[in-house]
């Protein structure tokens, strides 16, 4: 390799990613109609809220959190249960672009989380009584995607170009 090859290795950032840590953040369960909820017949409409935020620590480091709310109604409008839970990881991330930084941070990191918060929810939900959910895969770069695409639309229309 010659020193012109070696001084421009050593001056491009290597990509690095690692996870560090990951953990329960918040966690809540509430099943006010029971004991009565055990009554009838169980045919629940259940409703998953899904978002991610992420915060930078200090250089290179970033927590990523996703909350998973979980409603289950029975009977009509009767709330069976309603739970949440905050999963989160601090992620050591060093060397992208803004861009790829963002995606990472808004689509990969989230999808390294989401076994661990449905296992929690699994579990919140058997503690409950009720039968475990099994939440389906979720496709975090549609989401992302999704997200990029509502940002663009309100951005051309808070800023029109005449």
């Amino acid at each position: 390799m010659t020193e012109e090859n070696q001084a421009t290795t050593a001056e491009a950032p290597q990509t690095q990613f690692s996870l560090q840590r990951i953990y329960l953040k918040d966690l809540s369960f509430e099943s006010p109609r029971a004991p009565n909820v055990f009554q009838g017949a169980w045919k629940p409409n259940i409703n998953l809220e899904l978002n991610t935020r992420h915060a930078e620590l200090e250089e290179n480091l970033y927590e990523v959190v996703l909350n998973l709310t979980i409603t289950a109604k029975n009977d009509g409008d009767e709330v069976a249960f309603l739970a949440e839970v905050q999963q989160a990881g601090i992620f050591h991330i060093r060397g992208l672009e803004d861009a790829a930084l963002q995606q990472t941070l808004g689509s990969f990191c989230p999808n390294i989380l989401f076994p661990y918060a449905r296992e929690t929810v699994d579990n919140l939900v058997g503690k409950g009584s009720f039968p475990i959910l099994m939440l389906a895969p979720v496709n975090f770069d549609a989401i992302y995607a999704e997200t990029l695409k509502r940002r663009a639309e309100m951005e051309k229309t808070e800023n029109p170009t005449h």
